[in-house]
């Protein structure tokens, strides 16, 4: 399991992030908040942005604003299971 700790936002946002976690296990990325899941992609079906603000994930219509504690780690977990499928 490969999780790491982030902040998430909406586009247009203007509150505080929301403290998450972000597991990419498999081929899949979870999205949680405490107990509470808020996502569960498959990576093929989901689109990465690295952008100024953050990551952009673009997924079902939606999309969301990602701060990852560890950018670089993030970016080749995403990029070895993408590379795998």
């Amino acid at each position: 399991m490969t999780s790491f700790d982030a902040r998430l936002r909406l586009i247009g946002q203007s509150g505080f992030p929301l403290a998450v976690e972000v597991d990419l296990t498999g081929e899949r990325m979870t999205v949680s908040a405490g107990q509470n899941r808020l996502a569960y992609w498959e990576l093929e079906d989901i689109r990465i942005l690295s952008l100024p603000d953050g990551f952009h994930i673009k997924a079902e219509g939606e999309e969301i604003i990602l701060n990852v504690s560890d950018k670089e780690r993030f970016v080749s977990e995403v990029g070895r299971s993408k590379a795998s499928t």
